[in-house]
């Protein structure tokens, strides 16, 4: 028997797992509780690299906390700030930014990830973004402003150039509750002139 399509969040670490391994670089653009961070913590390794943004300080002590429990803590650098100050803070190119958009899990939903603010970010992840490397953004439509992110994000990701990046949108398309959606924006490897 067939499995079940799944969710925007497992279709994202299907693009993410196979790619990243030992020593490797990576964004958690939006640290929640913490799960993502940790998973890419064990995925990059001991020789790797994880940088966090989120802007409540009870995401970066839940995540902080997590990692900690995990013995993973040194592998990561967590900011409580905005994604779209990414470029500013990690000094290195990536190979994966990862963004889990809407509001921190379990926490009030007064503060969301806001359409201005994730465009900016996204542009800041493409300009950190190794060739080769990847951007997955998990959208949740369901409420007034994840529905203004998706439509914003797709129109974004639409125009990017396609000499230089893939853009791809993963979703359901009869399911009425409008569950979470996937882009990915995979930078393209650079050509090799012949000499």
């Amino acid at each position: 028997m067939m499995k079940d399509f799944r969710s925007a969040r497992y279709w994202a670490s299907e693009l993410i797992e196979p790619g990243l391994g030992e020593g490797m670089v990576c964004v958690d653009a939006t640290m929640g509780n913490g799960h993502d961070t940790l998973w890419l913590c064990g995925l990059v390794g001991e020789t790797g690299r994880v940088y966090g943004f989120d802007v409540q300080e009870e995401a970066v002590e839940r995540t902080r906390a997590r990692l900690c429990e995990a013995g993973l803590g040194q592998r990561a650098t967590l900011f409580c700030e905005g994604h779209e100050h990414m470029a500013q803070r990690v000094e290195q190119p990536v190979d994966l930014v990862m963004f889990n958009l809407g509001w921190l899990p379990g926490a009030a939903h007064g503060v969301t990830t806001r359409t201005e603010t994730t465009l900016l970010a996204v542009e800041a992840a493409l300009s950190i973004l190794k060739p080769g490397g990847l951007v997955t953004i998990c959208v949740y439509p369901g409420h007034a402003e994840g529905a203004k992110e998706l439509e914003a994000l797709k129109k974004w990701a639409s125009a990017l150039d396609a000499r230089r990046y893939d853009a791809m949108l993963r979703c359901y398309m009869n399911q009425p509750n409008d569950p979470p959606q996937l882009i990915a924006v995979k930078r393209k490897l650079e050509k090799q002139t012949k000499v």
